[in-house]
C-alpha cells in the first residue's frame, strides 16, 4: 500500500503501486521466483497472473452462490476497520473532515482507523515532519468516537522486485524500522499497521521484524497490526506465478500463519484480483476468507478487505470488485468455515476513494447488527 508519495496528490500513494507489485519471497530467498526484467514483458507479466487467477477461481467457485442463506449472526463483531489517507497528519484535514468522518464511524463496526503517517524512508527511519497533525487527530477521535483507536499505517516499497526499496535483509533497517515504530506510539498512535510490499511468501527477514516490534507494542499495551497479501488458491500457487509473471501474488497458507501468530490483527488485501465478474469476485472473496479462518489463531483478529476504491485497470475491474460482492463473499465464508467467530472483521480500503454507495454497501451488510 504505502508508497513514497509524490508531489503532486499524497493521499494517492498508499497502496496502489505497491499492490500492483504484489506479494513474494525476498531477493534471492526461493528458487521459485523469476524475474522478468525487460521492459517489454511489462504486460505480459500482468497478464500472466490474471490468466492464472482466471484458470483457478472459476473451478474453485463453481456451484457456489452468493443468494445462499447466511447463517445467523454473520454481520459486525465490531472489530472492523478502515484505512485512512496522509491528509489526516499532515494538515490538509481539519474539523469539517472530522464531521463527516465521525458521522461515517459512527454506529458501525469500526474500531481501528489505519492512518497514513509514512511512508518509511528505505533504511527504516520516518520523518517526524510526515505527520504534524497526529497527536490532534488522536485527540479529537478519542474526543469525539471514544472506544475507536488510531493507528500507524507505516509502509515502504520492498527490494524484492527491484532494485530500490526497503531491504528487510539488512539488520540495521530493521532496527530503524523498530525505533520507528517506537516513534509512533511516543507521538500518541494507539497501534503500529506495517503494509511493506511487494513481501514475499516465507520471507524470514519480515517474521524477524514483526518478533521485534511485538516486544515493543505488548510492553505498551498496544495493537500491531498487518495488511497481508492474500492466499494461495491451491498449493504453491504462488511459486507457478512467480515463475511465470515474476510476481509471486500470493502467500502460501503456512506463511499466512506464521505471520499471523506474531500480531494481533492482521487484514488481507482480498482485491486486486483482475477478476471481471461480481460473481467471480464474490465467489474468490468466500474462499479467500475460508482460507484465511483456517490459517489464522483465534487469538489474532482477522479482517478482511473491501475494496472502496474506483479505478479501473487490468488489476481491478470496479465493477466486479465491489464492496457488496465483497461483503457477500466475506458472510458466505464465515458461514461455511466458522460462522461463530468472533475475533473477526472487515477492513474498507481507502477514505479517500470511497463513494456513499461504498459505505453504504459496508453499512447495509455488514457494518451495523441486523436480524438474519
Amino acid at each position: 500500500m504505502p508508497v513514497p508519495m509524490p508531489s503532486g496528490n499524497p493521499d494517492r500513494a498508499p497502496a496502489r503501486a505497491l499492490r500492483r507489485a504484489g506479494s513474494a519471497l525476498g531477493r534471492g530467498r526461493s528458487a521459485c521466483v523469476h524475474h522478468w526484467s525487460h521492459p517489454c514483458l511489462k504486460w505480459p507479466k500482468r497478464v500472466a497472473t490474471g490468466t492464472a487467477v482466471l484458470l483457478v477461481v472459476p473451478f474453485l467457485t463453481a456451484g457456489v452462490s452468493l443468494r445462499l442463506q447466511y447463517a445467523p449472526g454473520t454481520h459486525t463483531r465490531e472489530r472492523d476497520a478502515v484505512w485512512l489517507g496522509h491528509a489526516w497528519v499532515d494538515g490538509r484535514h481539519g474539523e469539517d473532515q472530522l464531521a463527516e468522518l465521525v458521522q461515517q464511524v459512527r454506529d458501525t463496526g469500526i474500531r481501528d482507523l489505519y492512518v497514513h503517517a509514512g511512508p518509511l524512508e528505505h533504511d527504516g527511519t520516518l520523518p517526524t515532519s510526515r505527520y504534524p497533525k497526529a497527536r490532534w487527530l488522536v485527540e479529537a477521535v478519542r474526543r469525539e468516537l471514544p472506544g475507536v483507536r488510531v493507528q500507524a499505517w507505516l509502509g515502504d516499497v520492498l527490494s524484492t522486485e527491484g532494485r530500490t526499496g526497503m531491504d528487510l535483509g539488512e539488520r540495521a533497517t530493521r532496527e530503524r524500522v523498530v525505533r520507528s515504530a517506537r516513534q509512533v506510539l511516543d507521538a500518541g498512535f494507539a497501534g503500529v499497521h506495517f503494509d511493506l510490499e511487494p513481501l514475499h511468501s516465507g520471507d524470514r527477514d519480515y517474521l524477524s521484524l514483526l518478533d521485534a516490534v511485538r516486544a515493543i507494542t505488548r510492553a505498551r499495551g498496544a495493537p500491531l497490526s498487518v495488511a497481508a497479501h492474500q492466499i494461495d488458491p491451491l498449493p504453491s500457487l504462488h511459486c507457478v506465478a512467480g515463475f511465470v509473471a515474476g510476481h509471486p501474488k500470493w502467500w502460501s497458507r503456512s506463511y499466512f500463519g506464521a505471520v499471523a501468530r506474531r500480531v494481533d490483527q492482521i487484514a488481507v488485501m482480498s482485491y486486486d484480483t483482475a477478476l471481471p465478474l461480481e460473481s467471480l469476485y464474490g465467489g474468490y472473496v468466500a474462499q479467500q476468507t475460508r482460507l484465511a479462518l483456517e490459517a489464522t489463531p483465534r487469538g489474532t483478529d482477522l479482517l478482511m478487505g473491501l475494496p472502496a476504491f474506483h479505478t479501473d485497470d487490468i488489476g481491478h475491474h470496479e465493477s466486479a470488485e465491489t464492496v457488496a460482492a465483497a461483503v457477500r463473499g466475506v458472510r458466505l465464508g464465515l458461514s461455511r468455515e466458522d460462522a461463530r467467530r468472533e475475533r473477526f472483521g472487515v477492513a474498507l480500503y481507502v477514505d479517500f476513494a470511497a463513494a456513499p454507495g461504498d459505505w453504504a454497501a459496508y453499512q447495509r451488510g455488514w457494518g451495523a447488527p441486523t436480524s438474519d
